[in-house]
């Protein structure tokens, strides 16, 4: 499903199969790539952390979020 999500220039992701389009922040930008590229959770949180210079608690704080909103929306299992 995220293979086929086209991501704008501002940031809007549109899943054409679903007909659903939505807002990113660059945090979530950055965590659709990193799952289009078969990072593990484990793995995007190290990233997240590395490059938003946050703590490692903070980043796995908001992909875990991210995460569950996904689910939530239908997107992953």
């Amino acid at each position: 499903m995220f293979e086929e999500m086209i991501i704008d220039e501002n940031n809007v992701g549109f899943i054409p199969s679903l007909g659903i389009s939505f807002q990113m922040n660059d945090t979530a930008k950055k965590i659709i790539e990193l799952i289009k590229e078969s990072k593990t959770k484990e793995e995007i949180v190290q990233i997240i952390s590395d490059e938003f210079n946050v703590s490692w608690r903070e980043a796995y704080i908001d992909v875990e979020d991210f995460f569950q909103k996904l689910k939530i929306y239908g997107l992953i299992k």
